[in-house]
């Protein structure tokens, strides 16, 4: 979080940027001080010294000895030395000085201020108790050492009045010090939360971006695999079958950088593309997909019950889509060679169902590195599009995707 542009304007417990706990915490390293607290320790100990030496000037009216004036200076003068430690031990402060002015006048106005450091830097309990006893030791010292020029009953008044002065000003500068403490975490609580947020976005945004290539461009480089493949193991083919396969091989490449080129249009600003990108796939394209399929050698058995499918939700159909491209990419990849079923029916109000199934492989099924990605990104998909997404092992030792996709009437 940025720091205040004059910080020296602030109290040493304000501006350190640890912001130490108002309530005092041993533990930790006192902050220096700041030049505002100079100014201000240095306003204490002359209004500390102006309080004492009126006291003493009363000391000397009410017909003390001049050794018990000069004894009272002494101590009402260590008394207003010893404010420049309010801050490093108030409580202690407060209760030597409470005990030194029951016999000696001169020290009242340091304890005064004494206790509006002790209410600024402590919690409510220990500044309730200790003004208790600073009202107590005011009653004892009228007693012990009388004002002549004031009764019993106006100087206990005056000097409660005057405690609980100082101590409700020293809790309310508490109270505002701990507002902007509270503030200030708040800030930088909300700083690390849009942190956070930005980085979960990232992550989101990279996981949808490796779901779309995984989903995209794994059923292309099947292909490629796939004619590639049966280039290597019929090097005597007929020139007119290998120039099929590699006519398979070019058009598929096209299409994997066609559908990169789409993927990273995502990354682009808006404004940057040149609006040449193609249409999304929809149900509609499930036929093109097929044949694909099929050219490549596969056996595929379309069975698609959805007469309308421009009436299906753009963003249900281009789920039916991805899950349809996922199955017959596994199909090739961990059964080839097999019949792979692809069922699709539903219908406004009642959701669609898709079903990608093949049987068990002829042999050892391959070995593919990363297998399972694709259906958990499928399973996400499903899920956030409001729908369900099954899959496993069939009893025969085949593979099945069955998923539902809400379809609003």
């Amino acid at each position: 979080m940025t720091r205040t542009e004059y910080p020296w304007l602030l109290p040493s417990a304000m501006s350190d940027p640890r912001d130490p706990d108002l309530a005092g915490d041993r533990s930790r390293a006192r902050p220096r001080r700041t030049a505002r607290d100079w100014i201000v320790d240095t306003f204490v100990f002359v209004i500390a010294a102006v309080i004492g030496l009126l006291a003493s000037q009363e000391s000397q009216q009410a017909g003390s000895s001049e050794l018990i004036v000069f004894a009272d200076q002494l101590v009402g003068a260590a008394a207003c030395w010893a404010l420049w430690a309010r801050r490093r031990a108030p409580l202690g402060l407060a209760i030597t000085l409470i005990v030194v002015s029951v016999v000696v006048p001169v020290a009242a106005g340091a304890l005064l201020l004494s206790l509006f450091s002790l209410a600024v830097h402590r919690p409510f309990r220990p500044v309730a108790v200790v003004s208790a006893l600073a009202v107590a030791s005011s009653v004892v010292s009228a007693v012990v050492r009388p004002d002549p020029g004031m009764s019993l009953l106006a100087s206990f008044i005056t000097s409660v009045v005057l405690i609980l002065l100082m101590t409700g000003w020293g809790m309310l500068v508490r109270a505002r010090r701990q507002l902007v403490v509270a503030l200030r975490e708040r800030a930088r609580r909300a700083e690390t939360e849009a942190e956070l947020r930005a980085e979960n976005a990232q992550r989101l945004a990279r996981e949808a971006i490796a779901r779309e290539m995984h989903d995209v461009l794994a059923h292309r480089l099947t292909l490629l695999s796939v004619h590639a493949g049966a280039l290597e193991f019929r090097p005597d083919a007929p020139p007119a079958e290998v120039a099929r396969a590699a006519g398979v091989i070019r058009d598929s490449a096209h299409e994997a950088l066609q559908d990169l080129r789409e993927i990273i249009g995502v990354l682009r600003a808006p404004g940057d593309g040149d609006g040449a990108d193609r249409p999304q796939p929809t149900l509609a394209t499930l036929d093109a997909l097929v044949a694909e399929s099929r050219e490549a050698g596969m056996k595929v058995t379309l069975d698609n019950r959805i007469t309308t499918p421009a009436a299906v939700p753009a963003a249900t159909g281009r789920t039916v889509y991805r899950i349809a491209q996922e199955g017959l990419t596994n199909s090739r990849k961990h059964a080839p060679g097999t019949e792979v079923t692809f069922a699709v029916s539903g219908g406004p109000g009642r959701g669609l169902t898709v079903e990608v199934a093949n049987p068990a492989p002829l042999g050892e099924a391959p070995k593919v590195p990363g297998s399972g990605q694709g259906l958990i990104g499928l399973t996400e998909r499903a899920t956030l599009a409001g729908g369900r997404l099954e899959h496993g092992e069939t009893a025969d030792g085949g593979f099945r995707v069955h998923a539902w996709l809400p379809w609003p009437s």
